[in-house]
């Protein structure tokens, strides 16, 4: 026992990264006490507790998570030495503001060493992040696990997805998705769906949850070879046998003004510019000499994510409601994705603006994102915001619903409307191809 005062510590986080930092560096660590997590990005995850069974000895009660709003207050009523930033995709700028705010209260500011909170996994493992949001780091997932298992022969690829714990903490410490069932039984939101789905669609096994050591030592009973699928700009949880990160050229200078972002394009051994078939060339270039001045030693492969739907021709004149992925419009600032490349390539004749019919959730969400455009993001943290979305698509004065979220939105929200899916898969485009790479380091 320390005869030393225990430094005092929030962990600024979004239920996320934050529990990581929290399990790998301060769980254990008596030179510590975590005071409280406090939470910002995803609706309703303040108000909580981080559960005692997950907090460990040292925190027989848990830990309280309030609204990171109310930082000025928690340093000053709880006397904090110390407030550690443990979230993703945000300008350096942001940072720097909260870290004023921090030490204008009278408490220090630090980030974590991400090397204190990678653990080493026993097994070979891939990484696969990205320097924003909505970059195409799903589709690039994807087809790593394609490369893994049809080309290169590995017959137990298992994933491991970056957490998204809006629930029952205690009870999502480790989550394993192989079925669809397993989704229902785990009553996974949109957002968790849409990540999960696309690998159980694909007979592979991923996993989620909090506790990021026993999801790994779990993981590897049963792996020969485990993917990393990163979330939103994070870095890695694990040490990485090999780290991809994507980069987009529709967000140029993007790959450089984000956090921690930045960081992932530094430490990646190869990046992928994605989307260069729909991507100004001016721009690539731009992304591509940014890529090179920052991380010199990086391969680079280009790629495009084109897209594909059922019945072409039926989009065509029609007046139609785009849904996209609901994380890239907020978190990743943009102001369309997919659903608009297919409405215009396939020749809607409108896009129909659903903000006017927007309710409840929905309507603040665009009031809290004011950078979206005339489309729908498909938020689903939870039953009402489900409700809320699929009110609002059917509200919506249209001929026809494009859906561009990696999950079949039909499947979770009754859509009146005729509807189409968007669905787009990462191509490489010249060489090097990932299989190139990925068999040069991992090749039998």
């Amino acid at each position: 026992m320390s005869s030393k005062e225990p430094q005092r510590v929030i962990i600024a986080g979004a239920a996320g990264r934050d529990f990581h930092d929290f399990n790998t560096a301060f769980r254990n660590n008596e030179n510590y006490k975590v005071v409280c997590f406090t939470a910002t990005q995803i609706p309703n995850i303040e108000g909580r507790r981080y559960p005692p069974a997950l907090s460990g000895p040292l925190y027989p009660e848990g830990i309280p998570i309030y609204a990171e709003s109310k930082m000025e207050e928690l340093i000053k009523a709880h006397n904090i030495d110390e407030v550690v930033f443990s979230y993703s995709d945000v300008t350096h700028e942001y940072v720097m503001h909260l870290a004023s705010r921090v030490q204008a209260a009278g408490a220090g500011f630090r980030l974590m060493n991400p090397r204190q909170t990678m653990i080493k996994s026993s097994k070979p493992l891939v990484s696969v992040c990205a320097v924003r949001t909505g970059c195409g780091k799903s589709q690039t997932s994807r087809r790593v696990l394609e490369i893994l298992q049809n080309e290169l022969g590995y017959e137990r690829v298992v994933a491991i997805r970056h957490p998204m714990p809006y629930g029952d903490l205690a009870k999502q410490a480790v989550q394993r998705f192989a079925t669809y069932e397993d989704m229902d039984e785990a009553e996974c939101t949109i957002e968790e769906r849409e990540e999960y789905e696309p690998y159980i669609a694909r007979g592979a096994v991923i996993y989620a949850g909090v506790d990021y050591e026993a999801i790994l030592r779990q993981a590897e009973q049963e792996a020969d070879i485990i993917i990393w699928d990163g979330g939103n700009n994070d870095l890695p949880f694990y040490l990485s046998d090999y780290h991809i990160v994507v980069v987009d050229p529709h967000r140029p200078g993007h790959e450089l003004r984000y956090h921690p972002g930045e960081t992932n394009l530094r430490l990646a051994a190869a990046v992928v510019i994605n989307k260069v078939d729909t991507a100004d060339n001016d721009n690539i270039i731009t992304v591509q000499r940014n890529v090179r001045q920052a991380n010199p030693d990086a391969v680079l492969v280009k790629a495009a994510s084109p897209i594909f739907v059922d019945d072409p021709a039926a989009i065509r004149g029609k007046k139609v409601l785009v849904v996209e992925d609901g994380p890239t419009l907020t978190h990743g600032e943009m102001a369309y994705g997919a659903g608009v490349v297919a409405a215009d390539y396939f020749d809607a004749a409108e896009i129909i603006d659903p903000r006017p019919y927007a309710v409840r959730s929905i309507a603040a969400t665009y009031e809290k994102y004011p950078t979206t455009g005339a489309v729908l993001p498909a938020m689903g943290y939870g039953g009402d915001q489900i409700a809320d979305l699929e009110e609002t698509i059917n509200a919506t004065p249209a001929d026809m619903v494009i859906i561009a979220t990696p999950i079949d939105l039909g499947k979770v929200v009754n859509i009146k409307l005729p509807h189409q899916r968007v669905r787009y898969e990462l191509q490489e485009i010249g060489q090097p191809t990932l299989t190139e790479l990925l068999r040069e380091r991992f090749g039998k």
